[in-house]
């Protein structure tokens, strides 16, 4: 008897999975509402939440539908450019002025082109920067991380809207986050980066907050600079240039090299360098990182919050690096 009530508890589960599972469609999350709930596991809820704030520039870096930290970050930052105690919990009101920001639908068509499938592509990629410097190209594995890339979203969950999809054929119709941002705000007067909550940020002369993206800043043995930058100049599809002096852990070349440009390239699509030598902001190859791991010193971003922060500045904007212990600007040579 005991055995039969595992066995139909077990088969429930799994039932209860499945439903679960086959809910998360266009519907699903286009229609969805706030419940109050604490959501475990994939949402459709925090789902179309996602992506009503990255639509808004209040970036949740790599779109998941799970409650994290990036999300609570966008939260927050929302919440607070919205007059809204910025406790990055979704709450009913925070909600109701999310929701208000647009009347485009969450979820949309897209149909698959020959270019998305035909690439070109880099299938298999080293781990080693000194054997990336032998590709010709740092390009996307394939489809499936190309228009994953494109739409901020998960590979995993971008298969999940997609079941059966193999991401292979020109002319299939894909379920994808409807992310595509507005012209980029105007009268930017800086950038802000905040070490202890990394996040970017842009600002008006009046210090209100434009846009937010999360971000990996430095770590302990490559900090991130202090004080004062400018932008000097934004480098699209850039290539990149080790230098032995940089001293990267598990990098053991002597001599400096330089890998090919690439979505997959190690700075990303896009760089944004500084005035401080060496140092810049720039993409990754690796999304589902950011703001959860640290960098060589520079400011990381996922590839279009890069790529969207790049189209918002210019030469002399300026870039104010916030105090990780302190909470304050530190006034420090550029």
């Amino acid at each position: 008897m005991i055995r039969l009530v595992l066995v139909a508890v077990a088969m429930l589960v799994v039932a209860c999975d499945a439903t679960a599972a086959a809910k998360l469609d266009a519907a699903a999350v286009n229609n969805a509402q706030f419940d109050g709930s604490e959501a475990k596991g994939v949402s459709a809820t925090v789902l179309k939440a996602q992506i009503l704030l990255d639509r808004a520039r209040f970036s949740p870096g790599l779109i998941d539908g799970r409650q994290a930290e990036n999300f609570t970050r966008a939260v927050s930052a929302f919440q607070a450019a919205n007059g809204l105690p910025a406790d990055g919990k979704l709450t009913r009101e925070t909600w109701d002025k999310l929701v208000a920001t647009s009347s485009r639908p969450a979820i949309e068509t897209y149909d698959l082109t020959r270019k998305d499938v035909h690439g070109p592509f880099t299938r298999r990629i080293p781990a080693r920067m000194e054997r990336m410097a032998r590709l010709p190209r740092l390009a996307y594995h394939n489809a499936l991380e190309k228009m994953a890339e494109r739409f901020h979203i998960s590979e995993q969950l971008l298969e999940r809207l997609n079941p059966g999809i193999g991401f292979r054929k020109a002319g299939q119709k894909l379920l994808v986050p409807a992310v595509t941002r507005g012209d980029p705000p105007q009268d930017i007067a800086s950038v802000e980066v905040d070490k202890s909550a990394r996040q970017v940020r842009v600002l008006d002369p009046s210090g209100k907050v434009l846009a937010t993206y999360p971000a990996s800043i430095g770590s302990q043995e490559k900090p991130a600079p202090s004080g004062q930058a400018e932008v000097k100049r934004v480098v699209h599809h850039p290539t990149y240039h080790y230098d032995p002096e940089f001293a990267f852990k598990g990098v053991r070349s002597k001599r400096p090299f330089t890998i090919a440009a690439g979505p997959n390239n190690p700075v990303g699509s896009v760089w944004i360098d500084l005035s401080i030598d060496s140092y810049g902001i720039h993409g990754t190859p690796d999304p589902g990182k950011i703001g959860k791991t640290f960098s060589h010193g520079c400011i990381r971003l996922t590839n279009w919050d890069a790529e969207d922060l790049a189209s918002e500045v210019q030469k002399g904007t300026k870039v104010v690096f916030k105090d990780e212990a302190a909470g304050s600007v530190e006034q420090g040579s550029q």
